[in-house]
């Protein structure tokens, strides 16, 4: 850790010549758990940073972080960072260290340094809670209210500028269990028989002990658990008063979660990950009607930017290329970009027409021009529907009636080019003709698809042994990870990592790195290609065989019903529900004993456990068989 006081001349934050000859480009101010979750994205990097914090009692893992402590003025700012030659300056600080965020505006724009706000989630003001600008304005309504016995749960250092309502009235302050915040409320003149010291879920237990006449709160956002604190007094009638969070310098650009931070850094430092993400089809398609429905809903005005929720429930920003009225409504385009990964749709113009409807009350979907057509059962699509997934059509549907709340919808997709790329896919070998699927189960297209990404399942290992870890969870995307960090609650999450198509290769990685203890998390599409000896899944070079899967029955003793479903299997997943118990049975294990004979050879000096997971992000099945009952 890097120690740093007020006055940077009187100290010496000579840095090693090691430490010099790596650019240092990005400074975040942290202290937070956004500073936590910052820190984790620019991890993945590879690269170094450093990481500010006032004081040095937050606990903080990171691996390729430097440690700075200590307040810092504007001068002492400055000086570092044109030292540093930082180039981004992210401020994932606490939304209420008002002086900090002055500081950092006044520096960064003197400087002509761009600035990333890692924004905290914050509750909808309903009216329910009494908003003040200041403590004055709390004092004066706390008197008038009046109240004769208070709750602060706003810290310790709102001791000291709610004096003149404490010296009179009772009031029990709610504080953090360290020696620093005690030596601030003494500095104040708090009494200590009325400190209140912080655990975790006693917000209800404090409130019935104290009943108070009135609570009172700082808007901390979601991950200051402003929601749990007010609960109580809410429930029980006791009037809530909020401090309001101090704006924020202009020039800052706000993410709202790391999908977000992530984009952002990749454009205002392009350098620093070595690859590019980028958003899926049904994101894409998600931003174009949300761009097209406020057109229609405000006389034409057309977004450059357009706000989606991605299915994590993080909120996002796309742009926008047009927007136009159509005879019955209006339609808007935007761009499919996929980052770094070669997808057959990077680049593509990808149209949404919304029109209001009184024919429906719901939201109706329809296909337009290079959109797919379904011809075939198990996509849980409706026949001769269009080619739009659960998850995109989810999001879509969110955003609608999110600024529609009721009322008939309809959504129409089109993609110029979708007929001619289709004929670049799989797609009419599962019954969609006509175009392409829009697709997407996170949102976000993550490069799969080069040496590049190889090597950061590399940096992603050498993170987790750096912390200590002595098990990694590989799996091939976000919807398993999923699943699978619900598995295994107790590792920390740098220990998941995703191998996308790529399961030889992140295997062959993994037995350099003397991993002692690998698990495997598969859904069942890629276990029947991994069973057959694919160790690259991709769609691209390999589909589901099932001449494959007629010889693992036939090995696995099945009955001749199995042989007649897998001659009209449209996906593997419809083996999950058309199985009998039996014959579901014997063809599972069959599988993942294939699969793991495929894979234990590539990491023979790590214990390998294989999950096969369904659909619904069960693990059904596992090699070792009793696995599970191990646990």
């Amino acid at each position: 850790m890097l120690p740093l006081c007020p006055d940077l001349r009187d100290q010496d934050l000579t840095l090693s010549s090691k430490q010099q000859a790596i650019t240092i480009m990005i400074l975040i101010f942290g202290g937070t758990t956004e500073g936590r979750i910052v820190c984790g994205v620019l991890d993945e990097s590879g690269k170094e940073y450093y990481y500010s914090t006032k004081g040095a009692f937050q606990e903080l893992e990171m691996v390729h972080g430097k440690r700075v402590s200590g307040a810092m003025t504007h001068e002492v700012m400055r000086q570092f960072i044109t030292e540093q030659e930082i180039q981004l300056v992210i401020d994932a600080a606490h939304p209420f260290a008002a002086v900090l965020h002055k500081t950092i505006g006044e520096v960064t724009a003197e400087l002509g340094i761009p600035v990333i706000r890692y924004e905290r989630r914050y509750s909808e003001r309903t009216g329910q809670v009494i908003e003040c600008a200041s403590y004055e304005e709390m004092i004066a309504k706390l008197e008038a209210q009046p109240c004769h016995r208070l709750l602060a749960l706003t810290g310790v250092n709102t001791i000291a500028p709610l004096k003149p309502f404490w010296s009179r009235h009772e009031s029990f302050f709610r504080i953090l269990d360290r020696e620093d915040s005690r030596e601030k409320a003494e500095a104040a003149g708090f009494p200590f028989d009325h400190i209140v010291y912080f655990q975790p879920g006693e917000d209800q237990e404090l409130f019935d002990r104290i009943q108070p006449d009135a609570v009172i709160t700082k808007e901390s956002g979601e991950s200051g658990f402003f929601d749990e604190k007010i609960a109580p007094a809410l429930a029980a009638g006791v009037p809530v008063y909020m401090i309001t969070r101090p704006a924020l310098p202009e020039h800052y650009q706000y993410v709202y979660g790391p999908v977000g931070l992530r984009k952002a850094v990749q454009r205002l430092a392009p350098d620093f990950f070595p690859l590019k993400t980028g958003f899926t089809t049904g994101s894409t398609a998600t931003a174009a009607t949300m761009a097209a429905l406020h057109a229609l809903l405000h006389d034409g005005e057309a977004l450059e930017q357009a706000t989606i929720i991605l299915p994590s429930g993080e909120e996002v920003e796309l742009p926008i290329e047009l927007v136009e009225p159509t005879e019955r409504g209006y339609r808007a385009r935007a761009r499919k970009y996929s980052g770094d990964d070669p997808d057959v749709t990077h680049l593509a113009e990808i149209y949404s027409e919304v029109v209001l409807t009184e024919e429906h009350s719901g939201i109706r979907f329809l296909q337009g021009e290079g959109v797919g057509r379904v011809t075939l059962p198990g996509l849980g699509l409706e026949i001769g529907g269009p080619a739009i997934n659960r998850v995109p059509r989810s999001m879509m549907e969110a955003v609608v009636r999110r600024a529609y709340p009721e009322g008939g919808v309809d959504i129409t997709i089109s993609i110029p080019a979708g007929r001619e790329l289709a004929g670049k896919t799989f797609n009419p070998r599962l019954g969609i003709l006509d175009g392409i699927s829009i697709v997407g189960t996170s949102g976000v297209v993550k490069p799969f698809s080069s040496e590049a990404f190889i090597a950061s399942i590399v940096r992603q290992v050498d993170v987790a042994l750096a912390l200590g870890a002595d098990t990694v969870v590989i799996n091939s995307g976000a919807k398993s990870e999923k699943y699978l960090k619900g598995a295994f609650p107790e590792l920390p999450f740098q220990s998941f990592i995703q191998y996308g198509n790529f399961i030889g290769e992140t295997l062959e990685k993994l037995s350099t790195l003397s991993i002692p203890k690998v698990y495997m998390g598969i859904m069942l599409g890629k276990a029947v290609k991994l069973a057959e000896g694919n160790m690259d899944t991709h769609s691209r070079k390999v589909v589901m065989n099932k001449e494959f899967i007629h010889r693992m029955a036939e090995e696995a003793g099945c009955s001749e019903a199995a042989h007649s479903l897998i001659d009209g299997l449209t996906l593997a997943r419809e083996l999950w529900n058309g199985l009998s118990p039996e014959d579901l049975d014997r063809l599972m294990l069959r599988i993942v004993d294939a699969c793991y004979e495929a894979s234990s050879r590539l990491v023979p000096d790590s214990e390998l456990s294989l999950l096969l997971i369904d659909d619904e992000g069960n693990i059904r099945y596992t090699y070792p068989h009793d696995f599970l009952s191990q646990r």
